[in-house]
């Protein structure tokens, strides 16, 4: 499995590669590290190759002994477009981007280049949280649960790494209640418990005899404030879903995943529509 990263000389780019070592370490995997640089108008050298080249050699000396980096200095009309490119060069499982530099009031603010990547990736695409420093592999696997089309498909995704990482499964449903029809919050309350049982139930099955799995239900006012209910592990992955507007196999955020993007304190990993792991 090999990893593409997005990779500035920031506290983005540091971010993104962090989380790419985590998840290179839980599940022995390689990272592409990944520059992009403009097309120069004349077809000469990029400007900036060589102190590029030395920023991602720096880089790679910092990541963790037993993990295999390759680096590239990408030529592209745009940053998101060279990512995506390396991404089907070497066959890559994820992309790994970082957050905004502007995420002051909650941990994720997806930029430009991360919403590009986005709504243009046929892999899933991680997102790192803004000042995200953990250094170790991963400890829990979390997942959306969802009703919509496609929340089966995600499921299995959750479920299978899970069990090839080895990492206890956890199932959230997140339930924004509205203030202003206060009879009906306990319904609500009640079926967000009763799908997240079932689908935990499906869940067991596939998994191997004795793994971890649980669930959690959370209500607020907002989806950030039922996020804001949850513990959540330092060492943790969140996986959800595109929305169904997305094409085949392609990443659309819906609006509870960007909002759940907007509050969540650890990683998310967008899976496309219908996506399916080639077995590596």
């Amino acid at each position: 499995m090999r990893y593409v990263v997005g990779y500035t000389g920031n506290d983005r780019g540091q971010d993104a590669l962090e989380l790419a070592t985590s998840l290179a370490l839980t599940q022995s995997a390689a990272i592409d590290l990944v520059t992009v640089l403009d097309w120069p108008q004349d077809g000469s050298m990029a400007p900036g190759t060589k102190r590029a080249q030395e920023a991602l050699d720096q880089a790679a000396a910092g990541v963790a002994d037993g993990v295999e980096v390759v680096t590239h200095v990408q030529l592209a009309d745009s940053f998101a477009q060279g990512l995506l490119e390396v991404a089907d060069e070497v066959d890559a499982g994820l992309i790994v981007v970082g957050a905004a530099s502007n995420g002051l009031l909650r941990r994720f603010t997806v930029g430009s280049v991360a919403n590009a990547v986005l709504h243009s990736s046929g892999v899933p695409v991680a997102l790192a949280p803004r000042g995200y420093r953990h250094r170790s592999a991963f400890t829990r696997m979390t997942s959306a649960v969802g009703t919509r089309a496609g929340a089966d498909g995600v499921l299995d995704v959750a479920v299978e790494s899970a069990a090839r990482r080895g990492l206890p499964l956890r199932l959230i449903s997140l339930v924004a209640l509205d203030v202003h029809e206060a009879s009906d919050s306990g319904e609500a309350i009640n079926k967000a418990h009763q799908h997240a049982h079932s689908v935990l139930a499906r869940a067991v099955e596939k998994l191997p005899d004795g793994h971890e799995a649980s669930i959690a239900v959370a209500h607020g006012r907002t989806i950030e404030q039922a996020i804001d209910e949850i513990e959540w592990d330092p060492g943790e992955l969140v996986i959800v879903g595109s929305s169904r507007l997305a094409q085949r196999r392609q990443i659309f955020l819906g609006t509870t995943a960007n909002q759940m993007l907007r509050a969540l304190p650890v990683p998310m990993v967008v899976v496309p529509r219908d996506w399916v792991r080639n077995p590596r």
